[in-house]
């Protein structure tokens, strides 16, 4: 038996120490023992009732990197060899796939997601998971990243280098982000490797806006971020990245970004409203990009910059805690007394 994070209801988080140990079930498939999880954003959306159709018993989790335990035929691992997962599934075969959109594989699916994203497929958040498409899926480990390092790379980090890329960054532009939460600071520094001169964080909550500021971005609250980015000027915001997934944080981009700028969501939307002034935006020639986070597709540029030092997302783990307290974990990173919770099964 294996130790899982299930989702029982809103607000109802258990550490179920009765299921049973995943197997490989077909010749793609492989057994990740997990040696670190974490808590994302997107796992909030159940947790404060905003899906109300998830299913209670999920095992949630989509970011986690481990160890291969067993391995189908298919499968170019060996057991015991180290490596990361993307949160992303896809079949790596199909047409879209061939086309970096792994996102829109008809096989895709999510990670500890229930029905959202894609067939139900139990999470990360365990001691083992069953890893379909492994040999896609799964990416090794260079010996000279640590676990939580490559973490980062399955969902958050990608996420953040892909909104920058989106971004159409070029080298001397001002990049504006909207939301100091993990995805929005490495949107920050990922616009730093696309040439940013300067990247200006927004966030209502004062201590995000401190860690910014502690690394090395400038922060405001919401009222100064258009001039703080130079609104009213010739040039003004280049790109701005909206890193939330609410209308208020897509209103706030699309007002802020310069003339003929770009706005990039890669925040999680959920609502079906579209919070766009028209009339405003074509005056202002905006292009407005939504992205979804692809670590399949970007992982081995990402994990290349994380080995010369160009991005770093260690700093941004505030709590690092046993897989035994993750109700702990949602509840602080919830309230915002975390900011990243990384999760130990071996603790």
């Amino acid at each position: 038996m294996m130790r899982g994070v299930v989702y029982r209801g809103p607000g109802k988080i258990e550490v179920d120490t009765g299921l049973a140990v995943p197997r490989v079930r077909h010749d793609r498939d492989a057994v990740v023992r997990v040696t670190r999880t974490a808590i994302c954003g997107t796992d909030l959306h159940p947790y404060r009732g905003e899906l109300p159709d998830f299913r209670a018993g999920s095992v949630l989790g989509h970011e986690f990197v481990g160890v291969v335990t067993e391995a189908g035929a298919e499968v170019p691992y060996a057991v015991g060899q180290r490596v990361g997962a993307s949160d992303i599934v896809a079949c790596g075969r199909c047409g879209r796939c061939a086309r970096g959109h792994h996102y829109h594989c008809p096989d895709s699916t999510l990670f500890g997601y229930d029905t959202v994203a894609g067939a139900a497929l139990d999470g990360g958040q365990a001691d083992y998971v069953r890893v379909p498409f492994a040999d896609v899926v799964l990416s090794p480990s260079p010996g000279d990243l640590t676990d939580d390092q490559l973490l980062f790379v399955g969902d958050v980090l990608s996420t953040g280098y892909i909104g920058a890329e989106a971004a159409g960054i070029t080298p001397g532009d001002v990049v504006g982000v909207v939301g100091g939460g993990p995805v929005g600071l490495l949107s920050a520094q990922s616009a730093r490797v696309f040439g940013a001169a300067r990247v200006v964080v927004t966030d209502t909550d004062p201590r995000r806006r401190a860690k910014a500021v502690e690394l090395g971005f400038e922060a405001v609250g919401p009222g100064e971020f258009g001039p703080a980015l130079g609104d009213g000027t010739d040039r003004g915001a280049a790109a701005v990245i909206e890193a939330v997934g609410s209308g208020a944080a897509l209103v706030a981009a699309l007002a802020n970004v310069g003339f003929g700028g770009t706005v990039v969501a890669v925040g999680s939307h959920g609502s079906r409203a579209v919070p766009l002034d028209a009339k405003e935006a074509f005056a202002r020639e905006t292009t407005l990009r939504f992205a979804v986070g692809n670590p399949i597709r970007v992982r081995d540029r990402v994990i290349a910059l994380l080995r010369a030092g160009l991005l770093d997302p260690a700093p941004l783990v505030s709590h690092r805690l046993p897989l035994a307290d993750a109700a702990r974990g949602y509840r602080l990173f919830d309230a915002r007394e975390a900011l990243k919770v990384v999760l130990v099964p071996e603790g």
